[in-house]
């Protein structure tokens, strides 16, 4: 079963939301239609921009982890969102 690291982007408030999870299809739909609590509900739509695929979960981890310093932040905003 592979994993799947994604940033979504909340155009509305310029936000993007970066995480890890089996089933990135179930995972979308959670954030913009689903989910009744939880930081995401405010920005909503969000839109999938990026997602990576793994063989693990501790890979998955890893690159979520990388995305989330200020250095993964400043790769998505500057090559994934000014495409």
């Amino acid at each position: 079963m592979p994993f799947h690291v994604y940033v979504l982007h909340s155009a509305k408030l310029n936000k993007i939301y970066i995480g890890f999870t089996s089933d990135l299809e179930a995972r979308l739909k959670s954030h913009n239609e689903l989910a009744t609590k939880g930081w995401t509900m405010k920005f909503r739509p969000w839109r999938l921009v990026f997602s990576e695929a793994f063989e693990t979960k501790g890979e998955a981890m890893k690159r979520e982890r990388e995305l989330k310093t200020a250095r993964g932040r400043m790769f998505i905003r500057r090559e994934i969102l000014q495409q």
